[in-house]
Parts: structure tokens; C-alpha cells; sequence
């Protein structure tokens, strides 16, 4: 199973997908999260790490080589070799070189890419590379893949979501988060993804939460249960440390049956 989660920039995107990946590693599930946000650098602390895994755009080679990489592949010393893992027709989580995947409490992070440098030219090749980890990527029944995309709407443009089981908006309280929520679920849609509806997140009052939950209905929009506003969240981010979903526990497993229910449905139809 694979869940996308999407939204503007500082929405909380990642902090809803360290909550997630922490409560399905609590139920036993196998969790991979891939971090597809080239430009956020924190989810791997907010996951408990010291440092990141090496990038997959590393294994292909860096980005002017992804296309031929997927095709033939490359080695991590420039080489080529037969059927490398990203130029198979599918591989596992297991299959994954052990540098560019890092565990923390049985959670397993894979890094797509970050620009690093000025004049590094766009993340389109990122794009592919996500798409295509992510058509490829067997799960086994008790696996669940939980994707950080970028900020904004461009990954539906490379087609990221078409291998997805369910994709969900992450909504704070403001107009354009409201507006962005409502494309996500137009291009989701149209990827022929399932749009599970938008999560309510960084709500600081019960009136704030009706007035962001009647903003989203009006747009034809399924409210997900709410992540509410936690100074502990702000902290852990100002000081680079794992976010500890013990506070809205309750909120974390309500919101996680929601989805799991909506991305089971959809892998049966």
C-alpha cells in the first residue's frame, strides 16, 4: 500500500508523515517513508535519524544520467552493471542498497534527491525518478509506503501519483491552503489516484476547525480528522528532533483508519 501526502509549503506535510509512519510502525505494519521534497531537509530527524540515507539520484548516477539509469543503470562508482535495482521492472524494499536506505525504529527512509547548490537547474529529473521508485516498488501486505512530496502541485504534472493506493491534502488554516486542497483533489482525480480527502492540521481552536472544516466542504472536499496545533511539534522543529506523536495519539490513530480504510477500498477496486 502506498499513501502521497501533499500540500503548500509549511503546511506540516512531513510532521503528518513522521505521525503516520510512527503509528504504523506501532501496529506492527513494515513502514518505508520516501522523502520526495527536494527542498524540505528535516524529515529525517523528525523520524529519529542522525542523517540522512545517500539520495537515489545518486545511484542513477545524479540528474543528467536518471533516463539511461532507468533503462541500464549505473553503478555508485559510475559504472555500468546488468539490471541494477532502479532498472528492473520491479524490486522490493530489501532490494535497496543498504546506504541508501536508513532505519530508525524499524521505519525505513529513502531519499529521491535535494538540490543542493544555485544553478543546479530544476527537480523535473527528481520527478521522474520519484515516479518511477514508485511504480516499481513491490509492498507485501503488511507494508505500507508513506510518500513526503513536494510542496505545491508540479509532481502531478511528472505523473507521481499515478502508483499511488490514496493521496491526502494537509490543510492549515489559511485561504490558499483551502485553494491548494482543492486542486490536489482536481489532479488527483484526473491521475486516476484516490483522493482521500484533506487532513486538518495546525488548528488552534474548536472555531478555527469548524471555520477551516466548512471552507474545505463548501469545495466538495472530505475532512480528515484534525491534527491540532502543539507547541512541542514547533519545538522538536526548531531543534532538529523527532517529533513524538505521544500528544495526539488519539488523532494520529483516528486519522490513520481513515486512511488505511479509504487506500484498502482502493487497492480492491
Amino acid at each position: 500500500m502506498k499513501i502521497c501526502v501533499c500540500g503548500k509549503g509549511g503546511s506540516g506535510k512531513s510532521t503528518v508523515v513522521a505521525l503516520l509512519a510512527a503509528e504504523l510502525r506501532r501496529r506492527g505494519r513494515q513502514t518505508l517513508v520516501v522523502d520526495s521534497d527536494e527542498s524540505n531537509a528535516g524529515l529525517y530527524w523528525m523520524l529519529g535519524l542522525e542523517e540522512p540515507p545517500v539520495p537515489l539520484m545518486e545511484l542513477a548516477g545524479g540528474k543528467k544520467n536518471i533516463q539511461r539509469a532507468l533503462r541500464t543503470g549505473f553503478t555508485e562508482d559510475g559504472g555500468y552493471q546488468e539490471k541494477p535495482v532502479l532498472a528492473r521492472d520491479e524490486f522490493r524494499t530489501e532490494d535497496l542498497p543498504g546506504a541508501h536506505i536508513q532505519w530508525a525504529d524499524g521505519i525505513g527512509l529513502v531519499c529521491i534527491g535535494k538540490i543542493h547548490q544555485a544553478l543546479e537547474g530544476c527537480a523535473c529529473p527528481m520527478g521522474v525518478l520519484s515516479r518511477e521508485f514508485l511504480k516499481k516498488l513491490r509492498t507485501d501486505d503488511n507494508e505500507v509506503v508513506v510518500v513526503d512530496m513536494e510542496a505545491g502541485v508540479e509532481h502531478f504534472g511528472r505523473g507521481v501519483e499515478t502508483s499511488v493506493d490514496a493521496v491526502i491534502a494537509v490543510a492549515e488554516p489559511s485561504l490558499e491552503s483551502v485553494s491548494l486542497a482543492e486542486r490536489i483533489k482536481e489532479l488527483a482525480m484526473g491521475a486516476g489516484a484516490k483522493f482521500a480527502g484533506a487532513v486538518l492540521n495546525k488548528v488552534s481552536s474548536e472555531e478555527i476547525g469548524a471555520q477551516l472544516t466548512e471552507a474545505l466542504e463548501r469545495r466538495g472536499i472530505p475532512v480528515l480528522p484534525t491534527m491540532p496545533f502543539r507547541r512541542e511539534f514547533l519545538e522538536a522543529g526548531l531543534e532538529g528532533r523527532p517529533v513524538n506523536a505521544a500528544p495526539v495519539a488519539g488523532e494520529v490513530q483516528s486519522l490513520l483508519d481513515s486512511v488505511l480504510a479509504i487506500a484498502g477500498a482502493a487497492q480492491m477496486d
